[in-house]
């Protein structure tokens, strides 16, 4: 599987993932620099990084990631003084340590431009030279599958305005914007609450749509209303809410390492209770001596 190739299909379809990169190694670790995996939001793996020890560590720290959108750098098995580093102590007997860069990669935004103007048809393409998923819709639409992050514009010059910002207005769409003059506006907005659009929904459409640039070309029109829309992600509107579902995880009680309870290869029970370990050594070490490691 190429990594990067899948990252851009999921997040070019709007979820978010993890990317974790192994960036340097020490000793014998199964983790191999430039190793990556995707985690995804319920912490389920894709691609590689490392055995039993490291995978439980990464995960939750990915997750953490996905959660606040920062990325970290995770040094497993070594002391590191370096400010921002987080240290992760490992105890598995390989004696390997290694480095993993753990990035957030979230969403990429879409922008449905609606209508057939010379300004849609700017607006499309910078948006896509920007990094947004930009398309153009020439009829009187539903856009379907938008979300939050997400940004219509409306510039039909006209001609099914008004429908065209309903549609918009009946999902959780992020940006919804109207290219018109203020007085065209102020008539599209009376035709919305004659239809019995509610109050609360009119007040999100940006009309007219863009900055005050003082524009007057289509091409500037459509760099107003691109200011706006970066300005409106830059802000924090249209942040994509991700929502971590964690896999459950148990301590193992010889070396402390987290242990994924559903993937748990090693598992004993003593006295009705079950405890889960990261390799066969910990599960033999706590079979000989239960007491010692429950103490």
């Amino acid at each position: 599987m190429d990594v990067l190739a899948e990252v851009a299909r999921l997040t070019g379809e709007g979820r978010a993932v993890a990317l974790a990169t192994v960036t340097w190694r020490q000793g014998f670790t199964s983790g191999k620099p430039g190793a990556r995996a995707i985690i995804h939001p319920d912490g389920r793996v894709e691609g590689w990084l490392g055995g039993a020890c490291a995978r439980a560590s990464v995960i939750r720290h990915a997750l953490e990631a996905l959660a606040d959108g920062e990325p970290r750098l995770l040094v497993l098995g070594v002391a590191d003084s370096r400010p921002g580093v987080i240290q992760v102590e490992m105890a598995c007997s390989s004696e390997g340590a290694m480095e993993v860069y753990v990035e957030p990669m979230v969403p990429v935004p879409r922008l449905v431009v609606v209508g057939s103007t010379p300004a849609a048809a700017t607006l499309a393409d910078l948006a896509s030279r920007v990094g947004w998923r930009s398309e153009i819709i020439d009829d009187d639409p539903e856009p379907e599958g938008l979300g939050p992050v997400d940004a219509v514009v409306v510039a039909t010059q006209g001609h099914f305005d008004e429908t065209a910002l309903e549609a918009a207005l009946r999902g959780p769409v992020g940006y919804v914007g109207l290219v018109a003059s203020s007085k065209r506006a102020a008539e599209v907005m009376g035709w919305l609450r004659n239809r019995g659009v509610q109050e609360e929904a009119i007040i999100r459409v940006r009309a007219p749509a863009g900055l005050d640039l003082g524009a007057t070309t289509h091409e500037e029109i459509a760099v107003s209303i691109l200011a706006e829309l970066v300005a409106w992600r830059a802000g924090g509107g249209g942040r994509a809410v991700t929502t971590i579902n964690p896999p459950e995880v148990a301590m193992d009680p010889v070396c402390h390492m987290e242990v994924e309870i559903a993937t748990a290869r090693w598992v004993s029970e003593h006295e009705g209770k079950k405890y889960y370990f990261c390799a066969p050594g910990c599960q033999r070490s706590f079979e000989a001596d239960p007491a010692k490691y429950l103490g």
